[in-house]
């Protein structure tokens, strides 16, 4: 076993290097980008701590001289990148060698990457710099190339528009720490448990079920928003962000109440991932309509639907 397992450890080393030094080549980057952390996962699981951190630094090495080549200031900032996701990948293999419950490890690996974040640009103003504000220029140019005709359907004036944009800044940042460390997990889970880790998997989606503190949440930021109407208070912010949230929340908690009506009534289950797929083309082409979904997750979570089915 430990004759197979140098040459796959190695293997994944190379991976990693590969996969650092294409996160720049636009056609790569958006493939590449989100599978950076789960090399280093695997090898921090498979290998003791010092064997880790010599797979690890010898990786970066390599990166670090032949990006250094291509460019001086390149080597240094794709070492910086790794270190960036070294943390959440610590948390993560940790509790895999716990055998921590699913979700578990995907909760501390997203709150460990989210407060990455939050750190950076509390370092970024301390240095002078102002993250927001240049992303709030970047995003006023974006919507200047855009044709008058688009610019003129618009409902709301360019600059509220970007305002609006600018503090969602916490759901963006949420939904980046959410989306890396959910697809870690399922990659690397599906490669440990291959080569031998016992590592939990989520319970099947038909089981899934949000508290039913969610709903009292989600009433909560219903009423408030029909009396918040400063756009610049924080109450309005964080309504802004908390509301997207819940409702992907409870669209999920849709399809899961899918999955288990499929498997209660013994359809094929082709239905439930058909009315998903229905679910994201709502959400991308009438959001009306995707909000109307999401409502079927919240009587799912606030009444006993599912025990009435059971029952009957």
């Amino acid at each position: 076993m430990e004759g197979t397992q140098k040459p796959r450890m190695l293997g994944w080393s190379i991976a990693y290097i590969f996969l650092l030094l294409s996160i720049f080549l636009p056609p790569l980057s958006l493939i590449t980008a989100a599978l950076l952390m789960v090399p280093v996962l695997i090898m921090y699981v498979k290998l003791g701590t010092r064997r880790f951190l010599v797979h690890y630094i010898v990786s970066l090495a390599v990166v670090y001289f032949v990006a250094s080549l291509l460019a001086g200031w390149l080597g240094a900032l794709l070492v910086s990148v790794s270190i960036f996701f070294l943390p959440p990948v610590i948390q993560m293999g940790n509790l895999y060698k716990k055998r921590a419950a699913a979700r578990t490890v995907i909760t501390a690996g997203t709150l460990t990457l989210l407060g990455e974040l939050l750190l950076t640009l509390v370092v970024c103003s301390m240095f002078g710099l102002n993250p927001v504000g240049s992303m709030k220029r970047f995003m006023m140019e974006s919507v200047q190339t855009m044709p008058a005709q688009l610019q003129s359907i618009m409902a709301i004036d360019m600059d509220t528009f970007v305002q609006l944009m600018v503090q969602m800044l916490p759901l963006y940042m949420i939904g980046f720490s959410l989306f890396y460390v959910v697809i870690s997990h399922w990659l690397a889970r599906k490669v440990l448990v291959r080569s031998g880790e016992s590592i939990p998997a989520f319970k099947p989606i038909k089981d899934w079920m949000l508290p039913k503190s969610f709903v009292w949440l989600y009433l909560l930021a219903l009423i408030l928003e029909m009396f918040v109407k400063d756009s610049r208070s924080m109450i309005f912010t964080v309504l802004l962000n908390l509301l997207p949230l819940l409702l992907t929340a409870f669209a999920v908690q849709a399809m899961a109440f899918l999955f288990y009506v499929a498997h209660v009534k013994r359809w094929h289950k082709a239905l439930p991932i058909v009315g998903t797929i229905v679910g994201i083309l709502l959400l991308l082409f009438f959001p009306p309509a995707y909000f109307m979904f999401s409502l079927l997750g919240v009587f799912d979570v606030a009444f006993p639907i599912r025990d009435r089915m059971t029952s009957k």
